[in-house]
């Protein structure tokens, strides 16, 4: 460590907090002040209930000098990033105008006018669903869910001197955020913390840094302040002093050693239920679905099978009307002097039931019990397999 500053001053959540909400113009200053004043009734809003919290608050550090020289590697922007834990999340928290500019009065710039903050310039938000995250293994018994990340080795083989670790695991992580945060299952250190840390290594000085430049792959810090952002890029210059940091965290608890062990079994449980109801919405919604689209082509069949059948009976009228069954032969006294045309003939019908055009009116001679029917406006009349029958026309 530096040796001339003084660390003695640990910085606790509630002041970590209060920094952010300093930052009046910000996203995070404005959700820290509606937490602050509303507690954890804020969490059920539409607004914030998938926001998880501030990068800056999610996590913390053993060490005072080490939470400095994490969040000037990360800068302010990121530290005070709003993390969702899925993309709806982030849809809500900003809308647009038909032009494509800021809605001023919806989203978190329409909270932060009701509360007498003015959010004017753009803000960091990272979705934890959408991160890609840490494919590897967890180190084995670890309650902290560290990453089993291989160690840097110098071309020799041997391991580097002075080196100290992976700051992706020099985080803390409160034990609900440790697991079950994604569809997938995953925590906040395979998703967050690797994303924005990735590889980074921490070594105790910058001579040790800087002997390891053959195995740094991406980015390293060292405790006396030195700094490489990724390979080939240094950052030199005097350190910069962010007032937004990661707090200091309380050390080893009291609780039981079975504690972290139930309580991860409990989010499993409870994150295998959630996904179990997310799959039977699913799957009621593409039933639904279906039965909607069935009684779509059920009507349409039914509405082709009508169609069709009328198209059947004008074709058959048109049929035996051209073919000459129905002819003018002079008028008939017998049929009330009305001048209407008659002829006796003998069909073969092997339909089961036609219908006809008002238009045609048929008397049937010779019936028998094996009939059909043939509707003809608001009469029916029946018809055999072959029988002799007169049709009237106009």
């Amino acid at each position: 460590m530096i040796e001339d500053e003084d660390h003695s001053h640990v910085e606790s959540e509630e002041e970590t907090v209060q920094h952010i909400i300093s930052h009046e113009k910000s996203a995070a200053g404005i959700l820290c002040l509606l937490r602050t004043r509303h507690g954890s009734q804020a969490s059920h809003l539409l607004l914030t209930k998938d926001v998880l919290g501030i990068v800056a608050t999610l996590g913390k550090v053993d060490d005072d000098n080490l939470s400095r020289l994490l969040s000037e590697y990360l800068g302010i922007e990121t530290m005070l990033a709003v993390v969702c834990k899925t993309y709806d999340g982030v849809k809500v928290l900003e809308t647009y105008e038909k032009d494509g500019s800021v809605s001023k009065s919806s989203g978190l710039h329409g909270l932060g006018t009701s509360i007498g903050r003015h959010l004017d310039e753009r803000f960091l938000v990272i979705c934890l669903e959408n991160l890609r995250p840490y494919v590897g293994e967890i180190v084995a018994d670890d309650p902290q869910r560290k990453l089993d990340i291989l160690k840097p080795r110098l071309p020799g083989g041997e391991s580097p001197p002075g080196f100290l670790g992976f700051a992706v695991n020099m985080i803390t992580i409160d034990s609900a955020n440790l697991f079950c945060l994604t569809a997938n299952g995953h925590g906040l250190r395979e998703t967050l913390f690797y994303n924005l840390f990735s590889r980074l290594q921490v070594y105790k000085t910058r001579a040790d840094m800087l002997q390891a430049l053959p195995c740094i792959t991406d980015g390293a810090l060292s405790l006396d302040g030195g700094m490489v952002k990724t390979t080939g890029m240094f950052s030199l210059g005097n350190r910069e002093q962010l007032d937004v940091k990661f707090p200091k965290s309380q050390g080893t608890s009291n609780l039981p050693v079975n504690y972290v062990d139930t309580e991860k079994q409990i989010k499993e449980l409870k994150w295998e239920k959630e996904r179990m109801i997310e799959d039977m919405q699913r799957e009621q919604a593409l039933l639904n679905n279906a039965k909607q689209h069935f009684e779509i082509k059920k009507q349409e069949v039914l509405k082709f099978m009508a169609l069709s059948a009328s198209y059947a009976t004008q074709g058959l009228c048109s049929m035996l009307c051209s073919g000459g069954y129905f002819q003018r032969s002079g008028l008939d006294q017998n049929l009330g002097g009305r001048g209407y045309a008659r002829k006796s003939i003998d069909l073969d019908f092997k339909l089961k039931r036609i219908g006809f055009s008002p238009k045609y009116l048929v008397r049937i001679n010779g019936l028998q019990n094996d009939s059909t029917h043939i509707n003809s406006g608001p009469n029916t009349w029946q018809l055999t397999g072959q029988a002799q029958f007169a049709a009237l026309g106009p």
